[in-house]
């Protein structure tokens, strides 16, 4: 299944480059985001704790010194009933506290499926010469990929990897459903920097890809990066 040599360094060399191209989302209030999600997208949205300078550093406002998500998870476990696709609603809860962070639920308009950064560009540079359909993909400063998904991706996934050759547990490919949620761009993490839009939400990908539409690219790209992986502990 997997493949080495000229691909891989060709394909390498395109992922470097739309790295660099990745825009910087700056200017913009918290609230006009979480707003546009809600209103042009139809996104449930709803907010997540914030960041406080303190001691020279930014602290989570959860109070733990060692938050592994510092400014970026939900603040209370009643966040499911909080997500909301009202801009009204929206605006209400931003009003009340402009810096909180933007989180989405998965399960409901989209799922997410979760990738290393690097398997991410080689399979976007994949999928463009394939010219496959994609939707919005986002890049967390923890080197992460997330491209979102019609609804049902987290059920389907083993089965469509199994189905193309891989043993699921083999590659760090993951989908985020029902019960989960992801940070939305501008949204920082600590000192980390902040989640940007690798592929950002236009008209054109309004429609969202099924799963079984990326699944091949990504879980291709994903056995590369496991297979790079093995070669340097080798």
């Amino acid at each position: 299944m997997v493949t080495a040599g000229v691909e891989w360094v060709v394909e390498e060399t395109i992922a470097v480059r739309e790295a660099a191209q990745i825009p910087q989302q700056r200017g913009e209030e918290l609230l006009d985001h979480a707003v546009r999600y809600a209103e042009e997208r139809h996104w449930d949205v709803f907010p997540g704790t914030w960041l406080e300078a303190a001691e020279g550093r930014d602290l989570c406002s959860c109070g733990d010194a060692n938050c592994a998500l510092p400014g970026a998870h939900a603040a209370g476990s009643d966040w499911s009933s909080q997500a909301t696709g009202s801009a009204t609603a929206t605006r209400r809860m931003w009003g009340k506290n402009p810096k909180a962070s933007i989180l989405l639920p998965t399960g409901r308009t989209f799922d997410a499926l979760d990738v290393p950064e690097s398997a991410g560009f080689l399979a976007l540079a994949r999928m463009e010469r394939m010219e496959l359909p994609l939707g919005p993909v986002t890049r967390t400063p923890d080197r992460r990929m997330l491209f979102f998904v019609l609804p049902g991706a987290a059920a389907k996934i083993p089965d469509l990897v199994r189905g193309l050759g891989w043993v699921p547990s083999s590659l760090d490919l993951t989908a985020l459903g029902e019960g989960h949620y992801v940070a939305a761009p501008p949204t920082r993490i600590g000192g980390r920097g902040a989640v940007q839009w690798a592929c950002r939400p236009t008209s054109a990908n309004r429609w969202l890809p099924d799963a079984v539409e990326l699944v091949s690219p990504l879980a291709y790209a994903c056995g590369q990066e496991a297979a790079a992986a093995r070669a340097r502990r080798a």
